[in-house]
C-alpha cells in the first residue's frame, strides 16, 4: 500500500522522518472534510435565511463564497441519503440563486420561508436515525423516573 510523507507537526522534525498516512487514511480525512463542508454551508444558509438585515446581494456573495470552499474539496461518493439530499439541495438552491440575474431583495423574502422548511426538513432526515426504534420504546415507556 503506497504511503504519503506529511511534515505535520514539531514531533515529526525532532524525530527526523515524516508521519506516513495510508491511502485510506487520507480517503477518510477528505470524506470528512467534504461532509464537513455541506454541513457547513446548511448551517449558514438556516443562518442567512433567518437574518433579518440580509441582502439578496450579500447573501448570493456569501453562498457563491461557501460553494467555492465546497467545490475546492475532493467529491467523494456519499453514501447517505442525507448527504445526497444535502448535496441536491445546495446545487439547486445555487443555481436558482446565484446563477439567476433576476435575484433580488423580493425575491429573497419569498423563498425564505420554503427554505427554511426545506432545510429543517434535511435536518429532520439527519435525525431520523438516531432516535429509539419502536422495538424499544415499549420497554422504557412504563419507567418511573426517579
Amino acid at each position: 500500500m503506497p504511503y504519503t510523507k506529511v511534515y505535520p507537526s514539531s514531533y515529526a522534525k525532532k524525530r527526523k522522518e515524516p508521519i506516513r498516512y495510508t491511502q485510506k487514511q487520507i480517503d477518510k480525512f477528505n470524506r470528512q472534510k467534504y461532509i464537513n463542508e455541506l454541513e457547513k454551508i446548511s448551517k449558514n444558509l438556516f443562518r442567512m435565511f433567518r437574518d433579518t438585515e440580509m441582502t439578496a446581494d450579500k447573501f448570493s456573495n456569501k453562498f457563491e463564497e461557501l460553494k467555492k470552499k465546497l467545490d475546492e474539496r475532493i467529491e467523494i461518493r456519499l453514501d447517505s441519503e442525507y448527504h445526497h439530499q444535502l448535496k441536491a439541495y445546495i446545487l439547486r438552491l445555487y443555481q436558482s440563486i446565484c446563477l439567476s440575474e433576476s435575484f433580488d431583495d423580493k425575491k429573497l423574502d419569498d423563498i425564505k420561508e420554503a427554505e427554511m422548511s426545506h432545510l429543517n426538513r434535511l435536518q429532520k432526515l439527519k435525525h431520523s436515525t438516531s432516535y429509539r426504534k419502536d422495538k424499544h420504546k415499549a420497554k422504557h415507556q412504563n419507567e418511573d423516573w426517579g
